[in-house]
């Protein structure tokens, strides 16, 4: 079994200056997974090169399958299939599989979270149990691309790079809404700014996308005492996390709570209302190993106005894995191939180590963390 060889991040929301919130987004957009591409050896027409087995790639982490096509089939196919069988092919009939488990690989899913899910996964079902003190060494992804016939039912769009588009811009919505509770930042955006955030994932230019992303995301501003003022005249800083997050369909309470200052005009100064510590909710999803994708709402502060941690967060929806002390975990949380700490707090996370897309992707690997 092996890990990413990136380091444990260490305490909590390590700085919020302006250089340092740049500095990690940076160390996320920059980051990178390896991967192993082999073809299907079943599916090469008579004649290919069967000399030629793998295609070995530097990925980033933010990047997607559809936009690796390109590269592989320079490197990979139209140098196996002769030219009429490379003419030929139908790269929207692509679609990859783990190589080991068989996984079908979502298109949908940043390599990134494609690595990391695959790492936890691997370790539920390792019969060789790591080394104690011995980080293991990085291994690719292997995958085993398929020539024809994709399983649609089952990639849920697709494969070609424009589905994959139109499903990171849903995913951006989707952020954005549980974010400032609507998606005026991304429908506000002009059309070549639409355009431009796809352009930057797809050209791995981390200026241009933060130039606009800057208009949808949040900033590490810490919460203040004059921030948290709201119509109803409660401390949001002091308020239960219901002041922080939207009321649950479907119930039928009289009281509304208030409003946090992220969504209300009059309640902050605009720097406030822009903060990570004033969402009503982060985007984070939840990873089990062959398990489901959890999803909860997520303030950013918790009673009395205490950052709300990661290290809470788990504990509330995962008890058994994160029991309360003196009990130990037994289980850690993988973020951007990094185990990261208990004490991250969960706004800084969804400012800095968040994914192109918005999301906090919070996979979690069983056992004793890779040192």
């Amino acid at each position: 079994m092996s890990y990413p060889t990136t380091p444990m991040l260490r305490g909590g929301a390590p700085s919020q200056t302006p250089a340092a919130t740049s500095l990690f987004r940076r160390l996320v957009w920059e980051g990178t997974v390896p991967l192993e591409i082999k073809i299907d050896g079943k599916e090469l027409p008579a004649g290919s090169d069967r000399g030629l087995e793998c295609y070995y790639i530097q990925a980033p982490r933010i990047s997607y399958l559809p936009l690796l096509i390109p590269d592989i089939k320079k490197h990979l196919t139209d140098l196996i299939l002769d030219e009429p069988n490379a003419a030929s092919m139908k790269e929207e009939e692509w679609w990859f599989e783990e190589t080991e488990r068989g996984s079908l690989m979502k298109w949908h899913w940043p390599l990134g979270l494609l690595y990391d899910y695959n790492t936890i996964s691997q370790g539920l079902h390792s019969t060789i149990p790591p080394i104690p003190g011995m980080p293991g060494p990085t291994q690719p992804l292997r995958l085993t691309l398929h020539l024809t016939s994709p399983p649609t039912d089952k990639l849920l769009i697709t494969p070609t790079a424009e589905s994959c588009k139109l499903g990171y811009m849903g995913q951006l919505k989707e952020a954005d809404f549980l974010r400032w509770g609507n998606t005026k930042r991304v429908t506000g955006l002009r059309k070549q700014d639409h355009d431009g955030l796809w352009e930057s994932v797809r050209s791995h230019n981390f200026d241009d996308f933060w130039r606009i992303a800057s208009k949808i995301f949040p900033t590490t501003t810490p919460l203040s005492s004059h921030s948290s003022a709201n119509p109803n005249g409660m401390n949001t800083m002091n308020s239960p996390p219901s002041a922080l997050v939207p009321p649950v369909p479907g119930n039928n309470s009289s009281i509304s709570p208030p409003r946090p200052p992220s969504t209300d005009p009059s309640g902050a100064p605009v720097s406030d209302r822009d903060g990570a510590y004033t969402v009503r909710s982060v985007p984070v999803r939840i990873f089990l190993p062959d398990g489901p994708v959890l999803q909860e709402l997520v303030p950013p502060v918790i009673e009395e106005g205490r950052p709300h941690t990661l290290r809470h967060f788990l504990r509330t929806h995962l008890p058994l894995l994160f029991p309360p002390l003196p009990s130990q975990p037994q289980a850690f949380a993988l973020i951007q191939g990094v185990v990261a700490p208990g004490d991250a707090e969960m706004a800084w996370l969804g400012a800095c180590l968040a994914g192109a897309d918005g999301w906090v992707n919070v996979c979690i690997g069983l056992g004793r963390p890779p040192r």
